[in-house]
């Protein structure tokens, strides 16, 4: 195969001794890049139905890679790395301010990439429908890791994302989050297997939006922490902050974890809408387990071990099999050890197997996979 190779664009018919050609509709390229010049020009003439496989290597743009073509539900763009090839795209080439990847676009299926050291959020996707975000990172970036934002904010799927050590010097790391969808609306976006941690600010930020989004299979972890000795250092820490800026919406959380943020495990942090938070563990944070002293969150089997307080629960909040419940045990960890938690993620994406902060029990607290 040629590095550039389109489909072909018409049909061959046996005519006697000779060959003749009829015209069929044109279809997209499968495009194979391997300099920054191909990928951007890829990325911006993409249709419906391209695939762009990128080779192995580090990618220096010196620009925003973006595009605003969409995809349909059946003939998505594809981004992604060339068979198993280790694919960085780097924006320390950047102008300050830049974004590495800026998609306004729907339907996209990107996969396999590290976007690393960006001036500015590392990956934005704005007002984007039926995007799918598959075993990516987004690390040691300028702000927010990977952002969702915008009105039409609908149907998006971050799965398997490693979003780490992102941190905004000029505001002492006041808002660079692992993974943000802030600003915006839109039905169906989930959030799962997601690796979050060491970010300035906090792992989750869902402030200023106002549909509901769900987490699953989850950790977020040793946010919030002073790691670039900022004397002025203002990050927050939450594992996950579930609203702002007067949004009442029901976020779902659900089998997940946080431990080790500077901040709270998990707050509403002023969102009053009907949060439901099932299945999860909060251990070792320096403020809450589980903040949610104003709202009418519902909160169920999970389990805050170790944390500055356990929880802050409004009278509007139901809560029913948590360990802070009367009645319920708290079941010992079969290990305390967040070693494991590091490694390498599973062959097909999720997170790596570990015994940490694992019970056994069927009832309480995240499962930890």
């Amino acid at each position: 195969m040629s590095r550039r190779t389109a489909l072909a664009l018409g049909a061959t018919l046996a005519l006697g001794a000779g060959l003749a050609v009829l015209p069929t509709q044109a279809q997209a390229a499968t495009v194979v890049v391997d300099t920054t010049a191909e990928l951007t020009s890829a990325i911006s003439g993409a249709t419906a139905g391209t695939v762009i496989q990128v080779r192995g290597g580090t990618y220096y743009p010196t620009a925003t890679l973006q595009s605003t073509a969409n995809g349909t539900s059946s003939s998505p763009v594809t981004l992604t790395a060339y068979g198993s090839e280790t694919v960085k795209i780097d924006g320390s080439s950047l102008p300050s301010g830049g974004w590495i990847l800026k998609l306004t676009a729907d339907y996209w299926n990107v996969s396999n990439l590290t976007f690393q050291n960006s001036p500015d959020s590392a990956v934005v996707c704005q007002s984007c429908t039926g995007t799918t975000w598959n075993n990516i990172k987004t690390i040691n970036g300028g702000d927010s890791g990977f952002t969702l934002t915008g009105d039409g904010t609908v149907n998006n799927t971050v799965k398997n994302i490693d979003s780490y050590g992102n941190y905004d010097a000029a505001n002492h790391g006041e808002n660079a989050d692992g993974v943000a969808v802030k600003f915006g609306s839109g039905t169906g976006n989930l959030i799962t297997g997601a690796r979050l941690y060491n970010n300035s600010d906090d792992g989750i930020d869902f402030w200023s939006f106002s549909s509901p989004v769900t987490v699953e299979h989850t950790w977020s972890f040793g946010n919030g922490k002073n790691r670039w000795s900022d004397s002025a250092f203002a990050g927050d820490g939450n594992g996950y902050k579930l609203g702002g800026d007067g949004e009442v919406v029901a976020h779902v959380v659900n089998n997940s974890a946080a431990w080790d943020d500077a901040g709270n495990g998990f707050t509403e942090n002023s969102n009053t809408g009907a949060i439901v938070i099932n299945r999860t563990t909060a251990y070792a944070n320096g403020k809450y387990g589980y903040y949610f002293a104003t709202g009418a969150a519902k909160l169920g089997k999970n389990l805050a071990v170790g944390n500055g307080t356990a929880v802050s629960k409004g009278s509007s909040v139901t809560s029913a099999g948590n360990n802070w419940d009367s009645g319920i045990s708290t079941p010992a960890f079969k290990s305390t050890d967040a070693t494991s938690t590091y490694n390498a993620r599973q062959s097909g994406g999720a997170l790596p197997v570990t015994t940490f902060l694992t019970t056994g029990s069927t009832t309480i607290g995240a499962t930890m996979n």
